[in-house]
C-alpha cells in the first residue's frame, strides 16, 4: 500500500497506471466491504462528492469526518487521530490547512492516506486535469498548458502532473505570488517542460489548455483586496483567450468567480471543460485510491 501525500510521490509509470484505472469498470473493488475515513478541516463540494462516490464504486463505505469531531492537535494529536481512523478503515483521506498534518498522520499508520487537499499540493485535482486534458487531446505529444494566476498548491501540482505526462506547461503570475526558486528546482527533476513568468499573453499565446484558479484561497480571506489588485491584469477574458490556439480548452479547478480571475463568457462559454474536469475528479479519485490500495 502506498501513500499519496504530493504529486511528485508518483512516477510517470505510475500516473499512468492510476490514469488507465481511471477508466469505468477499470479499478475493480478492492474496498469491498471495507472503510475509508474522510477527514475535512476544510469543506468542499467536489472533493467530498467524487471521494465518497469513488469509495463506493470500488465498494467501499466512506465515513466523512468534520474538524469539530476528531479535533486534531487540539482533541487529539494528528498521529493519535491518524491511529484511531487506522483501526477501522482501510484508507485514510486528508483535507487540511497544514501539509505537515497530513504528513505526521502518514507516518503514524500503516493504512494508505491520500491528500485531499493541503497548503502544498492538490493531487487528486492534478490527476483529474491530466485525465481532463487527454480526454480532450488524447495522446498529442505537442500539448501545452498555460496556467495564469496564483501558483498555489493547484497550480504546482499541476505543473508536475503535466511533465510526468509529457505535457509542457507555462506558468504566468504576479512576482511576488510566483514560484520559489525552491519549486522550480524541484520541477526541474522532472525535465525541461515547464517555464515561468509574469506576462500572462506570452504564456497562453497559442496554446492548447488555458487554466487559472482563485486568486484568493480558502483561509487568505483576509488578503482578498490586496490579492485583487495585485492580480489585476491577470484574469482570463476572451481577449487573452482568443491568443491560444484555435482548438484550445479552458479549466479551472472551481469554484470561479467569474469577473475576477475568469470572465462568465470564458468559463460559461463553448471552450470550457470545468464541468468534465469537476466529473474528472471522481474519475480521479477513484483510479488513485485504487492503485494506492493494489500497491
Amino acid at each position: 500500500m502506498s501513500d499519496l501525500l504530493d504529486i511528485d510521490d508518483l512516477s510517470a509509470e505510475d500516473l499512468a497506471e492510476i490514469l488507465k484505472r481511471c477508466a469505468p469498470g477499470a479499478a475493480g473493488r478492492p474496498l469491498a466491504g471495507q472503510g475509508a475515513a474522510l477527514v475535512f478541516e476544510k469543506p468542499s463540494a467536489r472533493t467530498r462528492n467524487s471521494m465518497e462516490m469513488a469509495v463506493v464504486q470500488l465498494g467501499g463505505h466512506p465515513v466523512t469526518i468534520r474538524p469539530d469531531e476528531i479535533g486534531i492537535d487540539t482533541r487529539e494529536s494528528a498521529e493519535d487521530v491518524a491511529r484511531t481512523l487506522a483501526c477501522y478503515h482501510a484508507v485514510i483521506g486528508a483535507r487540511v490547512f497544514d501539509h505537515e498534518v497530513l504528513s505526521r498522520m502518514a507516518t503514524a499508520v500503516d493504512v494508505p492516506v491520500v491528500n485531499m487537499l493541503s497548503d502544498r499540493s492538490h493531487p487528486l485535482q492534478a490527476i483529474a486535469d491530466v485525465l481532463t486534458i487527454r480526454g480532450e487531446f488524447g495522446t498529442r505529444d505537442d500539448v501545452t498548458v498555460a496556467y495564469v494566476g496564483d501558483a498555489n498548491n493547484v497550480a504546482r501540482s499541476l505543473v508536475v502532473a503535466c511533465l510526468l505526462n509529457g505535457l509542457a506547461i507555462r506558468v504566468a503570475s504576479p512576482e511576488d505570488f510566483a514560484f520559489t526558486s525552491e519549486d522550480q528546482a524541484r520541477f526541474a527533476a522532472f525535465g525541461s517542460g515547464f517555464s515561468c513568468g509574469s506576462d500572462p499573453r506570452a504564456a497562453v499565446n497559442e496554446v492548447q489548455v488555458v487554466y487559472t484558479d482563485v486568486w484568493t484561497s480558502m483561509g487568505q480571506e483576509q488578503e482578498a483586496r490586496a490579492r485583487r489588485e495585485a492580480f489585476r491584469g491577470f484574469g482570463v477574458d476572451q481577449t487573452l483567450f482568443s491568443t491560444a490556439a484555435s482548438d484550445a480548452i479552458f479549466l479551472h479547478c472551481l469554484p470561479a468567480h467569474r469577473g475576477e480571475e475568469v470572465a462568465a463568457d470564458v468559463v460559461d462559454g463553448p471552450a470550457s471543460r470545468v464541468w468534465q474536469q469537476a466529473e474528472n475528479r471522481m474519475h480521479a479519485a477513484r483510479g488513485a485510491l485504487s492503485w494506492m490500495v493494489d500497491q
